[in-house]
């Protein structure tokens, strides 16, 4: 599965940030709970109507992005 079947881009919504299957959390928002220490499991237990494929579809996006940035010309 590809991150772009989940990651949805809507210009009206969250000012146009990245967001999962068009609900209005955020890529960002599911990373930064990550890197604040939260685990998956407590992630999906604090938004039940999330998967694990929504989290690991965030991740794919930001890897996807930071390659973007390192291919780009200076």
């Amino acid at each position: 599965m590809s991150y772009r079947d989940i990651i949805t881009i809507e210009p009206g919504k969250r000012g146009g940030k990245p967001c999962i299957r068009g609900m209005r959390i955020t890529v960002y928002d599911i990373l930064s709970y990550l890197s604040s220490g939260m685990t998956y499991e407590e992630v999906l237990n604090d938004f039940p109507y999330l998967t694990q494929e929504d989290i690991l579809a965030c991740l794919s996006y930001a890897a996807d992005r930071e390659r973007q940035m390192l291919t780009m010309p200076a």
